[in-house]
């Protein structure tokens, strides 16, 4: 029993196997071969390592955005002049990543609260009976008080009053203004997987260069300023229809970047994008455009009134797009590994072909397998240990 044992171990540490190779001359399998190991290996080269850069690793930037508007609008309504600077026509306050520029509006003044006709077409009536009191209705102004007013044949309602009338929106646009309104983005961003910060003011941009330069995809591709009719321009829309009624554009800020060059290389890139509000589209045909309230409360005469402005405006949506590579020797490794496994898909392939497909197969079969019979194997073995007792 110890001789076995020490026999095994012998046999485990101090012997090596490998498998059997057959050599077979055959142009078809041959070719088959060959033509499979290319395709695995430009699969490698030129998908795994070139498009999808599989020797590098991959981070994410974590971002910031603030904006800053610039410029000053005039409008001439009934007779009365009003200048609008950015205050007036940005919603919200400045300084968000997603924000509102002013680009029409229909204006409601002095209303206060009372009693009055609702707007017609949005309760109509012919008698008390089809105004309920108390009730409300989900497009109304205010509650209804069970009165219906025969001069507008509408239901009274409790509400600001006058209503608001916004079944005619102003063209063309009060504010056409806004097309010539400067926009300044600054974005910071970070990879905290290779610790780099960068900016989109980088290494070319100084003071100097700020108060002269305008965002233009090719003579200044890198100038963080932007005409809101050029954004509107680049991103497919028509500044005057978007304007009418509203819309949205999205600002992409595309920071890919490869990290294996100088940091200095890595700068962003601006794409502008028409998310809503061509009228031309076949789903804005049911709501059309970009709108909301606001109310400027005041006291006259101790008495509580507001000036209600329906607006209508671009909103500028700014989406950082971010993606850094960088040479790592661990997704290296694994690339070259998983490909050198699918290497063996070849010899699966050939095998299939040989044993199984073509006319000499049972031949092949015969050179690559070795067939013992277990049944003469232990008679041999009896045999011999007959003869070695005697």
């Amino acid at each position: 029993m110890k001789n076995q044992i020490t026999s095994a171990l012998s046999d485990f540490f101090f012997e090596y196997e490998t498998p059997r190779q057959v050599l077979v001359r055959n142009r078809r399998v041959g070719v088959v071969c060959r033509l499979i190991q290319l395709g695995v290996l430009v699969y490698i080269i030129g998908w795994v390592f070139i498009y999808e850069k599989g020797y590098q690793s991959t981070d994410t930037a974590v971002s910031s955005v603030f904006t800053k508007m610039k410029g000053v609008g005039y409008t001439n309504v009934s007779g009365r002049e009003t200048v609008w600077d950015v205050a007036d026509y940005v919603f919200p306050s400045q300084g968000d990543p997603s924000f509102v520029v002013m680009t029409n509006y229909i204006i409601t003044e002095g209303q206060k609260m009372g009693k009055c006709p609702e707007l017609e077409g949005k309760h109509n009536c012919t008698s008390d009976a089809d105004c309920v009191g108390g009730s409300y209705k989900r497009t109304g102004h205010g509650q209804m008080t069970g009165v219906c007013v025969n001069t507008t044949k509408t239901c009274e309602v409790l509400a600001w009053c006058p209503v608001e009338d916004d079944h005619t929106v102003p063209s063309p646009p009060l504010l056409m203004s806004a097309e010539n309104y400067t926009l300044f983005i600054k974005n910071s961003i970070t990879f905290p997987l290779f610790y780099v910060t960068r900016s989109n003011l980088v290494e070319e941009i100084n003071k100097d260069y700020l108060s002269k330069c305008l965002y233009h995809p090719e003579d200044a591709p890198l100038c963080p300023i932007f005409k809101l009719g050029d954004i509107v321009k680049l991103s497919g829309f028509s500044f005057e229809n978007l304007a009418q009624e509203g819309g949205a554009i999205g600002i992409v800020i595309d920071w890919t970047c490869n990290l294996d060059f100088h940091v200095k290389h890595c700068k962003p890139e601006y794409n502008f994008h028409g998310l809503y509000g061509n009228p031309t589209d076949v789903d804005a045909s049911a709501s059309i455009g970009y709108n909301f309230r606001y109310a400027k409360h005041y006291m006259e005469d101790k008495v509580p009134k507001r000036t209600l402005l329906k607006v209508f405006g671009i909103r500028f949506d700014i989406i950082v797009k971010s993606l850094a590579r960088k040479f790592d020797i661990i997704p290296t490794l694994t690339a070259i590994g998983s490909g050198v496994g699918i290497f063996g898909v070849a010899t699966v392939v050939c095998d299939l072909v040989l044993l199984y497909l073509l006319p000499k197969r049972e031949f092949y079969k015969n050179m690559k397998f070795k067939y013992t019979d277990t049944h003469t194997q232990d008679t041999d073995a009896e045999a011999g240990s007959t003869e070695a007792e005697k």
